[in-house]
């Protein structure tokens, strides 16, 4: 925020850019006129980690209708400073903004467990490691629910945070959480097309170069990885996929891909973007194949797929470019070209946009859903990790391909 902008100026911009988003957004717009009869989530807390840019605005007011008290904040390198200016106006407790560095996110996150709420709206399971330190089991072994916490459950937004909490906090959580990622839908509508949408366009606006006639490598082979590789040949980029997984690698070779390892194929790519949700996928020994002048772009939630402080220990000078853009001069006189320090770069650089309008009606309505399940059935829910109820996906399915003309 520049010193002549002020947060009056910042909330009404933001209200702004709000109003074009929840004119779109009809599916959430149907639920949050039910909600604000039902009022399902009256004396709840939802606590929030999740980006902060307009179409999860639209998803909290639609909370805050049904009766939810909010305490959010976003993630690192995210958040829009004018949707949080707008949001606090409308009585929110949000803490961040887009120049917090990587510690002061960790704090923002641990405000937000501070505030003891008793619903987890989550994206990366932060909120749910720090409920996880606070679980006693004796009051689990006395039977109660939510172990101490005071939390009855929630949502986990991702991938990565899926894979968190099934492996580090696996029996940890006496609460149920429902994974949105796991659900076919938002597989194939937001992680498939709308990420892979939004990771194209995203590379072109963050550094105006052509996608057609470039080579692009593509490091994983998930919805999100299918959707980078579809959209970048649909513009005319030649696709090489890496992929660790036998059966994603033979699916891949069919879908008529270059297949093969990452440090096999670095050499060939022009651009290298990764979507696994793992850590460490590009790693010195990928850096030392990569011609030079390579760009570097994750897709992933966390920065940790491309291994920026082994890079940077590689490097021999850094230079920022442009806003989201550094080179980084390596030995023997090459260089690669790293977007958004490695964080998720479909929201860096100016003007960041995200995935779809219409993804994001849908993703968001899986996450309204499922916390009103949370909220009225908790018992109903198996503690820890879990799909979205099938109920759920198959009512949103319906409602979308009426909202697209798509009669059966």
């Amino acid at each position: 925020m520049s010193p002549q902008t002020s947060d009056a100026d910042l909330a009404v911009r933001g209200a702004a850019r709000i109003d074009w988003i929840r004119s779109r957004m009809t599916l959430l717009a149907g639920v949050r006129a039910r909600f604000a009869d039902e009022q399902p989530f009256a004396g709840h807390r939802i606590g929030m980690s999740l980006h902060l840019e307009p179409k999860t605005a639209v998803l909290l007011e639609t909370l805050q209708a049904g009766g939810a008290e909010v305490v959010a904040t976003g993630n690192h390198g995210s958040t829009q400073d004018d949707i949080v200016a707008h949001l606090r106006g409308q009585g929110m407790t949000v803490h961040g903004t887009r120049a917090d560095t990587l510690e002061q996110h960790h704090a923002n996150v641990a405000a937000v467990d501070a505030a003891r709420p008793s619903i987890l709206l989550d994206n990366g399971a932060d909120l749910a490691a720090l409920a996880a330190a606070r679980v006693d089991a004796a009051a689990v072994a006395a039977g109660d629910p939510t172990g101490g916490t005071g939390i009855i459950g929630g949502t986990e937004e991702t991938t990565s945070g899926g894979m968190r909490l099934r492996t580090e906090l696996a029996g940890r959580l006496p609460f149920p959480l429902i994974v949105i990622n796991d659900s076919l839908l938002k597989a194939i509508g937001e992680n498939k097309h709308s990420v892979g949408q939004s990771v194209v366009e995203s590379i072109m606006r963050i550094t105006n170069l052509r996608i057609a006639g470039r080579r692009f490598l593509v490091a994983g082979y998930g919805w999100c990885g299918r959707g980078i590789a579809q959209y970048l040949r649909a513009m005319g980029g030649k696709v090489a996929v890496a992929e660790i997984d036998d059966l994603k690698a033979f699916e891949a070779a069919w879908d008529g891909y270059r297949v093969g390892s990452i440090v096999d194929l670095a050499g060939w790519a022009e651009v290298v973007i990764t979507a696994t949700g793992h850590p460490d996928v590009v790693t010195a020994e990928v850096v030392d194949a990569l011609a030079d002048g390579t760009v570097l772009a994750n897709a992933g939630h966390f920065p940790w797929e491309i291994d920026v402080p082994g890079l940077y220990a590689l490097a021999i000078g850094r230079t920022t470019l442009d806003e989201a853009i550094e080179r980084v001069d390596l030995p023997g006189g090459r260089h690669v070209v790293l977007l958004a320090e490695g964080r998720m770069m479909n929201l860096a650089g100016r003007e960041p946009k995200g995935n779809s309008i219409e993804a994001m009606d849908l993703g968001f309505l899986l996450q309204a859903l499922s916390l009103e399940r949370v909220a009225r059935d908790p018992a109903s829910l198996v503690a820890g990790a879990q799909p979205v109820p099938d109920a759920i996906e198959r009512e949103i399915a319906r409602g979308m391909l009426a909202a697209m003309g798509a009669h059966r």
